[in-house]
């Protein structure tokens, strides 16, 4: 698995955590240490938190043998 695999996948996994804390709790960690959902912080670690999970769709339709041959 690639660094940047890895770091996509505990990049979504902290965001899926965000969104089950919003989900139970309605608590959003994210904006609450940015002070806001609507501030330029909050709105970048969105970003990155979308782009991870865009990345990691690409993990669905690798094949094994190409994870295999890349380590």
């Amino acid at each position: 698995m690639m660094i940047m695999d890895r770091i996509a996948l505990i990049v979504s996994i902290i965001g899926a955590l965000n969104w089950g804390s919003i989900g139970l709790f309605q608590f959003d960690l994210v904006s609450w240490i940015c002070g806001g959902a609507s501030t330029v912080a909050a709105r970048i670690i969105y970003t990155v938190v979308a782009l991870a999970g865009v990345w990691c769709i690409s993990l669905l339709f690798r094949s094994r043998e190409y994870d295999a041959l890349s380590e």
